[in-house]
């Protein structure tokens, strides 16, 4: 048996709920969790954060003070999961950390993932890869999504035509089709509209199972309107972000006068509708749908994907011996040790870059 190969995978993605911090051994083809950990943001940060989506006064002060937060935050969960594990900090090859997006713009050249990755590894005496995405833009390509070249490297199946579906606060696709390349992109929003609309309305983070949008009715006109956005036509490479898909956003298609049930259930529509037609128009012949990230958890969600796309099976990826909530946290472990092993890890037919890159900027310990 060979020698553990320790790495830790920091994900804190588009939904704004916390962060999400896994142990991986990745000593073998298949990673092997030993552990896992949750760290809710506290409603200052996640408000903080949300301030700066958009334009405002002394933002890159106010960003650079909340990058030192998250790079504590980030120290701090990681120690606890280390904690958990009984794992010692000088065991760890590297951790690799995505950061907070607070803006994708790889049309203008550049993203932006708030982290203090220098500090991340001060604080834990561990060595941090960060910044996954410019590597990716700077070859041309949108920087996202990176996941795709994990479920390839790690979900594929030699004879089943697959598709994982991660639905965060976007939703993106990976096409594992038997004997083509694989190909992925961002579908449209996943969570974070429908969080944002039950935050306003109810108080709730996010719709428990769906629950709400089922007290609602459909709006067929809301819903062809807010499909009718350029981004659910183009063709892949693509990518998105709360640059495009807002509360703004929502709010310039609404009348004003719509039950909000009734929105909730249209903006659950529009993330099954906009998943379903992505995997009909771009991944034909699909036989298995998995499905990762906290929509996966959305009961409401999974059975209009059921409905939409009966010939399919559809299950979470837990199916495939890897938990849907972790995927992504696992991914950028993964995504860590290619960094180190100076290997590309970036997909060019997914992202549009021009060639291969090996990705990631390296902060030893």
């Amino acid at each position: 048996m060979s020698n553990p190969e320790l790495y830790v995978g920091i994900m804190s993605g588009t939904s704004l709920d916390g962060i999400d911090t896994a142990l991986l051994d990745l000593s073998q083809p298949h990673p092997r969790l030993i552990a896992s950990h949750f760290q809710a943001y506290e409603q200052p940060l996640k408000d903080a954060l949300l301030d700066l989506h958009l334009p405002a006064h002394n933002e890159l002060h106010l960003a650079q003070l909340i990058a030192n937060r998250l790079a504590r935050d980030y120290a701090a969960a990681t120690l606890k999961l280390l904690n958990k594990a009984k794992i010692a900090p000088e065991q760890i090859r590297a951790i690799g950390c995505h950061g907070q997006t607070i803006r994708h713009r790889p049309e203008s050249g550049y993203t932006i993932q708030l982290n203090n990755a220098a500090l991340l590894a001060e604080l834990t005496g561990i060595s941090v890869i960060s910044d996954f995405r410019s590597r990716d833009i700077a070859a041309g390509g949108q920087g996202a999504p990176l996941v795709p070249a994990f479920h390839d490297r790690v979900l594929r199946h030699p004879d089943i035509h697959r598709v994982i579906v991660n639905i965060g606060g976007i939703s993106n696709l990976t096409d594992l089709a038997p004997d083509k390349p694989t190909s992925g992109f961002d579908c449209g929003p996943g969570n974070l509209l429908m969080d944002a609309w039950i935050s306003r309305h109810l108080g709730q983070p996010y719709d428990r199972e769906g629950v709400w949008s089922t007290c609602g009715n459909l709006l067929p006109g809301l819903l062809d309107t807010l499909l009718s956005e350029p981004f659910f036509a183009a063709e892949p490479p693509k990518s998105s972000g709360r640059d495009l898909f807002n509360m703004t956003w929502l709010e310039s298609h609404l009348n004003g006068d719509e039950a909000p049930e009734d929105v909730q259930a249209t903006l659950l529509a529009l993330t099954g509708k906009s998943i379903a037609d992505a995997i009909a128009h771009q991944c034909s012949g699909a036989e298995e749908i998995y499905l990762c990230g906290g929509g996966a958890h959305n009961t409401a969600l999974v059975a209009h994907l059921k409905d939409a796309l009966p010939d399919c099976r559809i299950a979470p990826t837990a199916a495939l011996g890897m938990d849907a909530d972790w995927v992504e946290a696992i991914a950028f472990a993964w995504l860590a040790q290619q960094t180190l092993l100076g290997q590309p890890a970036n997909l060019p037919a997914v992202t549009g870059a021009r060639h291969p890159c090996a990705l990631g900027a390296i902060y030893p310990a």
